[in-house]
């Protein structure tokens, strides 16, 4: 396992001692156990974005996200020191990631979710075999579920943004790309990464370190919480307005991915709900690529404004289980820009 497994330090110190063989570690952890998705190019949105862009496709991964990659790491290392069970909040893909997981180490698994979660998500989890339980639609009513369901039932918890197994196994997604970019004979300037609660753009980060290339976020503008956190010097809760991008609703960024991205983050792009609903129907469209409207966050992202990041931009296109009527409807909407 990596070097680093201690616990987490105090709230401004999570990160110390977190770097880029961390990653290299994580990702020899996972060799075998996680697909090596392909990048995609794709001729009309390298048009469309005025760059050329290679699209990590995370959208193929096992579990339909990058948030397997986390979540492996995260609950192997806790089958080990004997647990007897895991619970997780999550908008739904971490939730996926760890009931699969937790399914192949043998442990019961709770996933908490919000009252309106995405269906497809919850179809997905219970077919892994976990329990569910709902709690608001807030960040806060689902970390006080987990924490009422630790203390009733022991279990460990598995923190999508405060785990550092979760950070480190999501920026191999980073890291991957940057190798796979390299093996083709290019370099990438920059890389767009979406972000909610904050994981993957600290993963991004660390992965990216003495690579001499951006990292750049992209969040809904509805749900602006890691601006937020830049602007006031620390993580904030923010309101949280309605987005369709359901996998980036947590209005309070992590404060292990803020100490790990503030001072590395080049940018960060605030994005409309037409431009992540135009990214979406693009990526299906163009490159033939089925992703849900977080990833089509970072997509709309790097549509508009990679051609300012440089001549090579990478974007991690995080997830795919999107619903059926949603994917139905944008493509029926003669209004949706692509």
């Amino acid at each position: 396992m990596c070097e680093h497994e201690g616990g987490i330090a105090a709230v401004g110190t999570e990160g110390a001692g977190l770097g880029r063989d961390d990653v290299e570690c994580a990702a020899r952890r996972l060799a075998g156990r996680v697909w090596r998705t392909p990048v995609v190019r794709c001729d009309r949105l390298d048009a469309l974005a005025g760059t050329r862009l290679w699209l990590k496709a995370e959208n193929l991964q096992r579990g339909g996200s990058f948030k397997t990659r986390g979540a492996l790491l995260a609950v192997e290392r806790l089958a080990a020191a004997g647990s007897r069970g895991v619970v997780a909040q999550s908008t739904g893909n971490h939730a996926i990631a760890v009931a699969l997981a937790a399914r192949a180490h043998g442990l019961p698994a709770v996933l908490v979710l919000p009252d309106d979660a995405v269906a497809t998500k919850v179809d997905l989890i219970r077919e892994a075999g976990a329990e569910i339980a709902f709690a608001g639609t807030l960040l806060a009513e689902r970390t006080a579920m987990v924490e009422k369901i630790q203390d009733l039932r022991g279990y460990d918890v598995v923190d999508p943004y405060q785990n550092r197994d979760v950070v480190m196994g999501q920026g191999t997604a980073t890291a991957e790309l940057i190798g796979q970019v390299r093996a083709e004979g290019g370099r990438l300037d920059a890389v767009v990464v979406p972000i909610g609660g904050g994981s993957a753009i600290a993963g991004a980060c660390l992965a990216a370190a003495g690579e001499d290339m951006a990292v750049v976020g992209a969040e809904p503008e509805a749900v602006a919480s890691f601006t937020a956190a830049l602007r006031a010097g620390r993580p904030v809760t923010v309101p949280a307005g309605y987005t369709i991008a359901d996998g980036l609703r947590p209005d309070r960024t992590g404060s292990l991915p803020f100490d790990l991205a503030h001072g590395t983050v080049a940018s960060v792009v605030r994005v409309s709900e037409v431009a992540i609903e135009g990214a979406l129907r693009a990526a299906l469209l163009h490159a033939r690529l089925l992703i849900e409207p977080a990833a089509a966050t970072a997509l709309a992202a790097a549509l508009d404004h990679a051609a300012g990041f440089g001549a090579d931009v990478g974007v991690v296109l995080t997830g795919g289980n999107v619903e059926a009527d949603l994917v139905t409807s944008l493509l029926s909407r003669p209004d949706v820009p692509s």
